[in-house]
């Protein structure tokens, strides 16, 4: 029992997801126009039921992170293949919070929207399943396995609205998705022919080995296959310069879609890129900034940075530059990752990022949702223009969630990026601290916008401002999202102190 308990989060979703397939399948169509489609007319109750399951996912994570996975016997069957350590735990809570905040936004935007497909929401459960699965992934075969899992979910997620941009941003996710993901296979092979195994600790056992004596493990290999590898992963956290996708991908998709994207799948791929990173490529001279990943991760955290914020700011449409906001977003996160080395609170303040980002991210674009009713839906800034007076509840969630975004007190986003930049100052990367800062403040320029249009602007004479819908889903998402925003941001510490037990070891040697 204490083997079963301790996957209860990732079989409790997977279960839950099976259920909620045959229910979509085989349940009773309340829409007399369509009667033979069985989900037809019956989001609310789907959204209602992947929601719970969900939410039950988080609560047996909350469980087994209260017992130990370290006190539950059994566990180590199914390494390497999958690793139910707390870190695993701790990411498997913040997959299934964030998937069920959009679950909630998608009960109440697909009827409002007249995009009437239930299938949505097993979709969304799939790739949470996948995501789950990823984080504890110890192998590169299960890695791939579950990171595809996650990704045909999404991909089919993205193209549910029956648009021809929803159309062109789901081929392109996919296309370039599918190359990325060959990438980081053809380096898994490599690794594998270098060192003799497809497990994260063989690899870093065989890296370990090069330089002494009787080692057959080819430098040449090695360096191609983790620069493959990593090329894959930053693909999936929308890093610069491989973010190509990302702007396209999520202002075509619906909104409740790209918000599970931009939380649930780029938490997932930080949790992988942190555990190749420190398990497998934890070696001393792979973790040196003479001739291993640290600069090349430093660059790109700059990168992203400073192109997503200074893309942000020309942006016309409120979806867009949440996107590149994103984009931003990974780099700070990056910031926090290279600190891992030389910080002892590095790997803390990315879990602690991740986790603030999650719930304020998923809060804006809850609020962007509410905003909007079909035939006024809110997606440029004039479509914002003047809604604080008309529909104040509104404006003021919107704006609890962008400066959260922004990292003001007293919400999480303020302490997020506090414990990156400090972990930065700690491990002596001063440039890179002051570079995230200076970009922190940049910004602010672009979410302090859309509430400027909210509160200082009218309407264009002749247009049509946006409308908000009437939602339980939709508000009580929006309610919890900005409890969990004041209370991190309040009291971080608990949830600071589960992010410092949940760390990695740094190296696998």
């Amino acid at each position: 029992m204490t083997f079963w308990f301790g996957l209860s989060p990732i079989l409790v979703v997977g279960l839950g997801t099976l259920l909620l397939m045959l229910a979509e399948a085989f349940g009773k169509s309340p829409n007399s126009a369509n009667p033979s489609d069985a989900g037809s007319g019956r989001s609310g109750e789907l959204a209602l039921g992947a929601a719970v399951v969900l939410l039950v996912g988080a609560a047996f994570s909350i469980g087994v992170w209260m017992v130990g996975p370290e006190n539950l016997e059994g566990l180590e069957a199914t390494r390497p293949y999958l690793v139910m350590d707390r870190f695993t735990v701790f990411f498997c809570f913040v997959l299934s919070l964030g998937g069920a905040f959009s679950a909630l936004l998608a009960g109440g935007y697909l009827p409002e929207h007249d995009i009437d497909r239930a299938e949505f929401f097993p979709l969304l459960l799939l790739s949470t399943v996948g995501a789950m699965t990823l984080v504890a992934a110890g192998d590169m075969l299960s890695l791939f396995v579950a990171l595809e899992t996650m990704s045909l979910g999404v991909y089919c997620m993205v193209g549910l609205r029956r648009s021809p941009r929803a159309s062109e941003a789901a081929l392109k996710y996919f296309l370039l998705g599918s190359f990325a993901a060959a990438l980081m296979l053809f380096g898994a092979v490599l690794l594998y022919g270098a060192t003799g195994h497809t497990d994260l600790v063989g690899i870093g056992q065989g890296i370990a080995t090069i330089g002494q004596p009787g080692s057959t493990v080819p430098v040449a290999l090695v360096l191609l296959g983790i620069t493959l590898t990593l090329v894959g992963l930053t693909f999936k956290i929308s890093a610069v310069p491989f973010h190509m996708w990302t702007p396209d991908a999520y202002e075509g998709a619906p909104t409740p879609a790209t918000g599970f994207m931009a939380v649930a799948v780029k938490a997932a791929a930080f949790a992988i890129l942190l555990r190749v990173l420190l398990v497998a490529f934890g070696d001393d001279r792979l973790t040196s900034w003479g001739a291993g990943w640290p600069p090349a991760l430093a660059t790109l955290a700059v990168l992203s940075m400073t192109v997503a914020n200074l893309v942000a700011g020309r942006q016309s449409s409120v979806k867009r530059m949440l996107a590149y906001s994103s984009i931003a977003h990974a780099g700070y996160a990056l910031v926090g990752v290279v600190a891992t080395l030389r910080s002892a609170d590095g790997q803390a303040s990315v879990l602690f990022y991740l986790l603030t980002y999650t719930v304020s991210t998923v809060g804006a674009f809850g609020a962007l949702i509410y905003c909007g009713s079909r035939g006024a839906e809110a997606t440029s800034y004039e479509d914002l223009a003047g809604i604080a007076k008309r529909h104040p509840a509104a404006a003021l969630a919107f704006s609890l969630f962008l400066l959260s975004l922004a990292g003001l007190p007293p919400t999480a986003g303020f302490f997020g990026k506090l414990y990156v930049f400090r972990a930065a100052f700690d491990a002596e990367l001063h440039v890179l601290a002051v570079v995230g800062l200076l970009n922190s403040l940049v910004g602010a320029y672009y979410y302090l916008r859309v509430m400027v249009f909210m509160y200082m602007r009218e309407p264009a004479p002749g247009a049509q401002p946006a409308v908000p819908m009437k939602s339980a889903f939709v508000s009580s998402a929006l309610v919890l999202a900005a409890v969990l925003v004041f209370a991190l941001g309040i009291a971080p510490g608990w949830s600071l102190d589960m992010a410092g037990a949940a760390k990695l070891v740094l190296s696998a040697k």
